[in-house]
């Protein structure tokens, strides 16, 4: 989608696409010439309760032969299939591709602009309330459950909504997934990064819940600042964005629609009931995804499509976002070549040592800084706390900074980072979708990362002081 007009389907346009791909090869390149610069080394690793690999701190770190043969190299974008973790990889592009083909599927059906006409029709007037309440709704997906991939369907038909709100797709885009990532930083109760990473420490799960809260409401009053004062900019007027709609209602739409809005609704009901019942958090992108696909299916074929055409369309916005899946392939392999040239664990071995020659006050925020470097190369919250918090931790404990703390700064680190770094696949998938440009959105969205990076630091220093 264009900043200013509709597209049709969900097609990643080819200057995004080119800019993404050749800022993550270029990307790919400096990771290599960095295996010939980085010695190799590497933490003794040992496992929870639960079986998980975590630093063996008494073990600690031994240099080991590095280096990755050029091969290895140039076809790390496939052989990062069958790496270890690759599971959540490969989810992640099935869960693509299933989005490509609902979303084709239901374009092409009507039904979509016919949700996006009803919604304009009703809310255009109080826009900016509903602006206020999306935003709010994101992030709290973010915050309180730890939903990140599994929003991912929700973001291009918020970009749609912005559009016909008559502003940008920037500004959807930071409706949804800015303030997922926001929330997801925030992390008033997220299981995947504040609960795995107090647990680590031995903090009871989600304790401390009230600083976290007040970050929360912070963070998102800074976010309406900026999404307002864009908006306000380039907004069009409610009135023009508006007059070339003369919306009738359709019965066979409206079944359509309350299928699609019913199943989808089912399936955030079952993501959100993860906060009870903890089984279902391991599956929560596949019950995302099996029910945004069983809601696209029944509600293009209550809306009038045949089975022959839904199958055509499906197909075609299947293969549409398969660019998608390269980036996310490139963008997978930077980490692959680290950990196979054995440089990970130095990078992470420098930084640990360089933090315990500060002073006290700027250790909680060197460690923020630690956390954003390596979230990098590993986006995933869970995994990079198991790599972390051992480490950490301890060296918060020598300075007298509260294990508390430290868990929010490994959670402020790990969060916004994800929708600004061009190595996460969820950013990549969501602006493509969106048609944004990876160099658009950094010009736009620096200012916000500048901000937030200034707030959340002050936030830290605030906790140290009060002996939070």
């Amino acid at each position: 989608m264009t900043t200013q007009t509709k597209k049709k389907g969900l097609n990643i346009s080819i200057k995004s696409f080119i800019t993404a791909t050749v800022i993550i090869f270029l990307l790919m390149v400096l990771t290599y010439m960095l295996t010939f610069l980085i010695p190799g080394g590497e933490y003794a690793r040992t496992t929870d309760a639960n079986g998980n690999p975590v630093i063996d701190t008494v073990g600690g770190f031994t240099n080991v032969e590095g280096g990755i043969p050029f091969w290895k190299w140039i076809l790390s974008p496939i052989l990062v299939l069958g790496a270890e973790g690759s599971g959540s990889l490969i989810a992640v592009i099935i869960f693509l591709l299933v989005i490509g083909g609902v979303f084709n599927s239901l374009e092409k059906c009507g039904l979509m602009k016919y949700m996006l006409d009803k919604i304009t029709y009703r809310y255009g007037k109080s826009r900016y309330q509903l602006m206020a309440l999306i935003t709010l709704f994101f992030m709290g997906m973010g915050s309180f459950i730890g939903s990140f991939e599994e929003c991912v369907p929700l973001v291009p038909i918020v970009v749609a909504l912005a559009v016909s709100l008559g502003w940008n797709a920037l500004v959807g885009v930071g409706m949804s997934l800015l303030a997922i990532g926001c929330g997801f930083a925030a992390g008033i109760c997220n299981p995947f990064t504040v609960g795995v990473a107090q647990e680590l420490v031995g903090l009871p799960m989600f304790s401390g819940m009230w600083f976290r809260a007040l970050c929360f409401a912070l963070i998102y009053g800074l976010l309406m600042v900026f999404l307002l004062r864009y908006a306000k900019k380039i907004e069009r007027p409610l009135k023009e964005s508006m007059s070339n709609q003369a919306f009738k209602a359709d019965k066979a739409m409206d079944k359509g629609l309350i299928c699609f809005v019913s199943i989808v609704g089912v399936g955030i009901a079952l993501v959100l009931s993860s906060v009870f019942v903890t089984v279902l958090q391991d599956y929560t992108m596949i019950i995302v995804a099996v029910m945004f696909l069983a809601a696209g299916i029944a509600a293009t074929l209550v809306s009038g499509m045949s089975g022959a055409e839904l199958g055509k369309t499906f197909w075609n916005g299947l293969v549409s976002v398969l660019p998608a899946v390269v980036m996310i392939l490139m963008a997978n392999s930077i980490k692959y070549t680290m950990v196979e040239a054995n440089i990970l664990d130095t990078v992470l071995h420098g930084a640990v040592t360089a933090a315990e020659v500060l002073p006290r006050w700027a250790v909680i925020l060197f460690i923020y800084l630690i956390v954003l470097i390596m979230n990098f190369f590993i986006p995933s919250g869970s995994a990079k706390a198991f790599l972390l918090m051992p480490l950490i931790a301890p060296v918060a404990q020598v300075f007298g900074i509260s294990a508390q703390l430290c868990v929010v700064a490994y959670a402020f680190g790990d969060g916004f980072s994800n929708v600004f770094y061009p190595t996460n696949p969820v950013l990549l998938i969501s602006l493509g979708l969106a048609d944004v440009n990876y160099g658009t959105w950094v010009k736009w969205s620096w200012k916000f990362q500048a901000m937030n990076l200034v707030l959340t630091g002050l936030l830290l220093l605030f906790g140290l002081t009060i002996g939070y």
